[in-house]
């Protein structure tokens, strides 16, 4: 297999570093370009530091990026034009952010998933069967953790599985999102999803979702101990990508789930 010219953006944040570590035990890839929001007089692995242009992309088959919102714009307007492929790591989209990424995956291919664990995909898998299959008479709510320097709440993921809770029920996600609590000990049960996320330590990443009838709780969960998990999910997604036509993709695709 002739191997993948791969970008990495946000390549001094967490996950850019971690994506970094496993391209470098990953045979499949060539790390030929690393950006951030300003250039540094620095090298990772032999590769300079540079900001998001055309140029800087020119060699790459495709973009993994994990940045915020704002950059992951940039990037696709890039990429739209020189026609590169891009994995989105990133979260904090709005909704209408969310359309825009539709229209530029009608003209390149981009994969966008809130968590590349497949252990994750699996659990919002699982949570969306699950809410179809107990209807109406069950509540729900979701709980999720991550490290003190994780900004956005609810994290990408929560939402990720709100959106499969309403999925399940075959409702629009945004009619049901409810209040959404920061470091709460203890949250209730609502008509809609409510969510609490706690932000403290270096605590990777742990989600749970709870179906409640008042007279029994379902719970599913999942608990990250490795933030290679990640990296090794999305290095997974751009090998996929490489052979797809135009189009927005989902780890779901992937995995095959129907």
């Amino acid at each position: 297999m002739k191997k993948i010219n791969l970008a990495i953006t946000g390549c001094l944040g967490r996950m850019g570093q971690q994506i970094i570590k496993s391209v470098k035990k990953d045979k499949y890839f060539k790390l030929v370009a690393i950006t951030e929001s300003k250039r540094r007089n620095k090298k990772i692995n032999g590769v300079k530091i540079d900001v998001n242009n055309e140029q800087t992309f020119k060699n790459a088959h495709l973009i993994i990026d994990f940045t915020v919102p704002k950059c992951t714009f940039q990037i696709l307007k890039i990429a739209a034009k020189s026609k590169k492929r891009v994995v989105i790591g990133t979260t904090g989209f709005t909704k209408k952010e969310e359309n825009l990424i539709k229209k530029f995956s009608k003209k390149i291919p981009i994969l966008k998933a809130g968590n590349m664990s497949l252990g994750i995909n699996l659990l919002m898998y699982l949570t969306e069967i699950t809410s179809s299959s107990l209807g109406k008479n069950f509540l729900s709510k979701i709980y999720e953790i991550h490290h003190k320097h994780k900004k956005d709440y609810p994290s990408g993921t929560a939402l990720m599985l709100g959106k499969g809770i309403a999925d399940g029920k075959k409702k629009n996600f945004y009619n049901l999102v409810g209040k959404k609590y920061l470091n709460k000990k203890n949250f209730p049960y609502g008509n809609k999803i409510n969510f609490n996320s706690v932000r403290k330590g270096e605590i990777i990443g742990e989600h749970e979702v709870k179906f409640s009838s008042g007279k029994e709780i379902i719970t599913l969960n999942h608990e990250a101990f490795d933030r290679a998990l990640y990296s090794e999910g999305a290095l997974s997604a751009a090998k996929w990508l490489m052979g797809k036509k135009p189009g927005l993709y989902s780890m779901r695709d992937l995995m095959n789930f129907k």
